[in-house]
């Protein structure tokens, strides 16, 4: 059961002066809540969910990221929102090309406020620097072999002071000295990835490859990994697949494929 205090439904208009479709966004502001992923998951078998909706929350107990992990954040400095998006019958297969569209909105949106040096490192970070300040959790709803509908959740840190527990992670206020109005950031982000996300549409899909891949951490650079098996070994980043696996240079000139669970980047 979500444990929720209080509930604020509202409207807000984005900045943006193209593609105005997107600016009138509906959203649900909640004081608390476990997990706004689960809590929109939860809202979407009981209702018609509309295209869109953003649920935000000033505190989120128990944020999902990748595999598992936990997504751990700060209340009222961190930024923990859940978009709802219905897809017209996008074939299963091609799930990798929402995780690339959502992961350069992020980093578009975030170009706006001028953080230096973003990339994205493979699959789901947002990084300035060599340092971890967002992250992406997408989870599908899959009929037959076709997605028709996603539920986006994104983490950003945002006036965050401390964070030295998580050595490999910053904020943008930590970064760049500023504070941030969470409102505009939020407007900011949600608005490009309903932007990037009619690209999906509308656009071939080896385009929005190319373009996460011309914006990935350490691509092409030498590099440390560490498989399953613990055992470490040199390689550098070549790009992605369709279907979103990492693909690797080995020191033989050989490139090899790896999924999520099968490797990881150590910097």
């Amino acid at each position: 059961m979500h444990k929720v205090i209080t509930f604020l439904f509202l409207e807000t208009l984005c900045e943006r002066n193209i593609n105005t479709i997107f600016c009138d966004l509906k959203i649900i502001k909640l004081s608390a809540i476990d997990s706004t992923n689960s809590y929109l998951k939860e809202l979407s078998k009981d209702h018609a969910v509309e295209d869109g909706l953003v649920v935000v929350a000033t505190r989120q107990t128990h944020g999902r990221g990748q595999m598992g992990s936990q997504w751990l954040s700060q209340p009222s400095k961190s930024l923990t929102f859940s978009m709802f998006k219905r897809l017209d019958g996008l074939p299963a297969k091609e799930s990798a090309t929402l995780l690339f569209a959502v992961s350069l909105a992020i980093k578009v949106a975030l170009e706006r406020f001028e953080i230096p040096t973003l990339s994205i490192k493979w699959p789901n970070d947002i990084m300035s620097y060599d340092k971890k300040i967002g992250g992406i959790l997408i989870e599908n709803q899959v009929q037959g072999s076709n997605i028709a509908g996603s539920i986006i959740g994104v983490g950003l840190n945002v006036n965050n002071e401390a964070l030295s527990e998580l050595p490999q992670a910053s904020s943008l206020h930590l970064i760049t000295g500023k504070r941030y109005d969470l409102d505009t950031v939020l407007t900011a982000v949600a608005a490009e990835i309903q932007l990037q996300l009619q690209q999906v549409a509308t656009s071939p899909s080896e385009k929005i490859q190319e373009a996460y891949e011309t914006n990935m951490f350490r691509k092409g650079k030498v590099s440390v990994f560490e498989d399953a098996f613990s055992n470490r070994f040199n390689g550098i980043i070549v790009g992605v697949t369709a279907q979103g696996k990492l693909k690797i240079s080995m020191e033989d000139d050989l490139v090899q494929e790896f999924g999520l669970k099968e490797i990881k980047l150590l910097f």
